[in-house]
């Protein structure tokens, strides 16, 4: 997403030109030095709460295997995707700069979708919640993530052999982010309605509804801490966004160094997402906090 936007609009058209549109060293010095802790924490962040969820199986659930596909895409930023930009930043070597427009995309591709999925997922814990152990199960969680790696990767490949990858790139996010508003519209709506059932509710509270509102409580958490990954998601692809809309319409002949620091933008999410689960999970931050004294 990030890098064909980047390099399909962008560093094809750059590094066919001369000199005149070339990128200032002082530039890729600055974003490679920007680039490293970021790979550091993503790396490291991602690795920790993979290993926390593999040794504490008392915390896993379909939510939590889609958080672990989450992670890994985040992680790959780190080991892949990062170090193969900032090699193609230093060296312009046109292999390298093929190897980053399918692995750039590829990943970030995965993580929106991925995103978009534990939407999803917390509008049917809430609108379906007693049957919502049925229709959300390990089987169809598992299925539905080997999908998106696939759709991802048949996406993020395929303006090698067509123009119009834009267009399918594009399209997958523009529904992704209608999915994921149409959820949190209707997330909000329950919890509203719930709110006004408990207020009802009040002045003759059973040990059934106490438990019903309880667990619809733990509901509206997850819900919110859902919203807090998506909002720091779009925050993160909002430089690229802004470039791309840009440059389609063209408004401005951006030089590679604008896409470059929107590039750095998207995989900052990479790293900001292990600090969001340890922040707003509080079981996944316990299983954290001992694997990490069982490593040290």
């Amino acid at each position: 997403m990030n890098n064909t936007s980047k390099h399909s609009n962008g560093s094809a058209d750059h590094h066919s030109e001369s000199e005149d549109n070339s990128t200032p060293e002082t530039f890729i010095i600055i974003n490679c030095v920007l680039n490293a802790p970021l790979m550091l924490i993503s790396i490291l962040g991602n690795a920790l709460v993979l290993t926390a969820i593999i040794r504490t199986p008392s915390i896993r659930s379909t939510h939590m295997i889609m958080l672990y596909s989450l992670a890994v895409s985040d992680c790959l930023v780190g080991l892949i995707a990062q170090p193969v930009d900032i090699a193609e930043q230093l060296t312009k070597n046109r292999i390298v700069n093929y190897v980053a427009e399918l692995t750039g995309p590829y990943l970030c591709i995965v993580s929106l979708m991925t995103i978009t999925a534990i939407t999803v997922d917390r509008f049917l814990a809430l609108h379906y919640h007693m049957r919502y152990a049925a229709l959300v199960t390990e089987s169809r969680v598992k299925y539905t993530l080997i999908t998106i790696w696939l759709i991802s990767f048949l996406v993020s490949g395929f303006h090698f052999w067509s123009e119009s990858s834009h267009f399918a790139a594009g399209t997958v996010i523009i529904i992704c982010l209608i999915i994921c508003s149409y959820s949190y519209i209707r997330i909000y709506r329950i919890v509203r309605r719930h709110h006004l059932e408990i207020h009802a509710q009040q002045q003759a509270l059973e040990s059934s509804t106490a438990k019903y509102n309880l667990n619809t409580a733990r509901l509206k958490i997850s819900a919110m801490n859902s919203f807090v990954f998506y909002i720091a998601l779009i925050i993160c692809y909002l430089p690229i966004y802004v470039l791309s809309i840009l440059h389609g319409l063209s408004i401005k002949d951006w030089q590679t160094a604008e896409w470059y620091f929107a590039h750095t933008a998207v995989f900052m999410n990479s790293s900001i997402n292990p600090i969001l689960y340890c922040w707003r999970l509080r079981e996944l931050r316990t299983a954290v906090v001992k694997t990490a004294r069982q490593m040290l």
